[in-house]
């Protein structure tokens, strides 16, 4: 019996992969962007509903 673990990739990095393999690195810039700014959206709306102590 082995005590090697494999890891199989995971669905997002294929999906990146795929993206660099068919040379969309700017439809991916724009994806992970879009994500970026999302997140900032979610911390924004987070920190204008907590009240100030």
């Amino acid at each position: 019996m082995s005590n090697t673990i494999e890891h199989a990739p995971l669905p997002q990095d294929a999906a990146i992969a795929l993206f660099l393999q068919e040379d969309n690195a700017d439809r991916l810039t724009d994806i992970l962007v879009d994500a970026l700014d999302e997140a900032f959206r979610i911390l924004k709306e987070e920190l204008v509903s907590r009240p100030l102590n």
